[in-house]
């Protein structure tokens, strides 16, 4: 994974991450060496990401990796949010797919968090980065090969992490529907397929039930 383009200053923690993204945005620094501290000081930040018409391109990898180190599922869409609309939805989730790939296992749950509000449904009135008169370009938001590449990453961690909790995390974001993946991926989706039938976790099993329904269910 690339130093400049996924990750924020090290020591990697959520009040590290968001510290750098106050400071590149000028806003005042607080204390924030816990998370709830942190939580104010994303607060504090929200508002100026989203005002702005544009975000400088120094601001994209401290915005992922804040969205990726927030603890908390819903409110990594401060950061998300704006990094879809300053910067486009398929950069966004290029970005989350390489800490699906390359990331410890704690990025890369907070990883799939932020996929969930990578999906954020984009609004003229909402932010003035969504472009000049209310007309935005669509190539950086076209971001079919980076869902692909989500899929196939996320296939790729089921089938090799030893943490079961990360099996339980990646398996039920993959979509049942057989329609979902593109050729290339309808060996490897298989292979989970027939992974999951098997698997000692009821959740795990359950969403192998529902992807044989469906296969069932088209023929």
């Amino acid at each position: 994974m690339a130093e400049d383009e996924h990750s924020c200053t090290k020591p990697r923690s959520f009040p590290t991450c968001v510290r750098e993204v106050a400071r590149l945005l000028g806003v005042a620094d607080v204390a924030t060496t816990s998370n709830d501290q942190a939580r104010r000081l994303a607060l504090a930040v929200r508002k100026p990401l989203l005002e702005r018409a544009s975000l400088p391109d120094e601001l994209f990898a401290p915005l992922m990796a804040a969205a990726v180190h927030d603890p908390d599922p819903s409110f990594c869409r401060w950061f998300v949010e704006p990094a879809v609309y300053a910067f486009g939805r398929r950069r966004v989730m290029a970005a989350l797919v390489d800490y699906l790939r390359d990331g410890t296992d704690a990025e890369r749950a907070g990883a799939v968090r932020a996929w969930y509000m990578a999906h954020v449904p984009l609004r003229a009135d909402h932010s003035p980065a969504y472009g000049p008169g209310g007309v935005r370009e669509p190539a950086p938001d076209e971001a079919q090969e980076a869902r692909t590449a989500w899929l196939e990453a996320s296939m790729r961690v089921f089938a090799d992490t030893t943490d079961p909790r990360m099996r339980h995390r990646v398996l039920p974001n993959l979509p049942t529907s057989p329609t979902a993946y593109p050729p290339s991926l309808h060996e490897p989706r298989e292979h989970t397929l027939a992974s999951a039938r098997a698997h000692p976790d009821p959740h795990i099993r359950r969403w192998a039930a529902t992807a044989d329904r469906e296969r069932r269910g088209m023929r």
